[in-house]
């Protein structure tokens, strides 16, 4: 295996968000400043530049946030769908508000916009995972399930429907595409080197380094 090529100088920027990223994960999902100095350090520009990053996208936290840090949607789709009545069945049984974390330091809540989950909503992201389809029934589930240590794992395609359905398969099941394309018709080098049956996309944030 040839050894990994040097990132070009010259684009060093470039790695600011990954390097923030990976400084979050590794200190418990959010950013001191001491993280976002380090990484000014390596790539090589004024703190400014990083802190600039780090307030402009909410993928990065800048505060504490519980183990279980929930993004609920409410946007238009999971409005629609409920999330109104999820946000008020976590709250209550949290016994906390929209943005606040429990005093256990286990779970954090924060309202966002659309996580693009809308066929299967109302959702939240929970650290990395979807769940979606929810109920306040089966909020309150999930809820208890992570406060044991044990949150119900993702399914086959990398997120979890809380009403038992696959995806995005409606009640029916699978009623068009069917089949895989053949190989022929599949556009783009890396999908045809990369067949779908050898694809497990549960090993996807292994690859991405999710548990560093």
């Amino acid at each position: 295996q040839p050894p990994p090529t040097p990132h070009p100088p010259s684009y060093k920027k470039s790695g600011i968000i990954p390097l923030l990223d990976l400084a979050q994960r590794q200190h418990g999902g959010w950013l001191p400043l001491a993280a976002m100095d380090k990484v000014a350090k390596i790539v090589g520009v004024a703190p400014m530049r990083v802190y600039e990053v780090a307030t402009f996208y909410t993928m990065f936290n800048r505060e504490k946030v519980g183990k279980y840090f929930m993004q609920l949607c409410g946007t238009t789709p999971c409005m629609i769908c409920g999330s109104e009545d999820i946000k008020r069945t976590i709250m209550k049984h949290l016994d906390i508000e929209d943005g606040e974390t429990t005093e256990d330091g286990l779970f954090t809540l924060k309202e966002v916009e659309c996580l693009g989950a809308c066929a299967n909503a109302p959702m939240i992201q929970m650290n990395d995972d979807y769940y979606e389809c929810l109920t306040p029934r089966t909020t309150v589930e999930l809820l208890e399930a992570c406060r044991a240590g044990s949150p119900p794992q993702m399914g086959k395609w990398g997120s979890l429907p809380m009403n038992g359905q696959v995806s995005c398969e409606g009640p029916l099941g699978k009623t068009s595409l069917r089949e895989v394309p053949m190989k022929e018709h599949v556009v783009g080098t890396m999908r045809k080197s990369w067949p779908e049956e050898k694809v497990d996309p549960k090993s996807v944030k292994e690859h991405m380094g999710y548990g560093v």
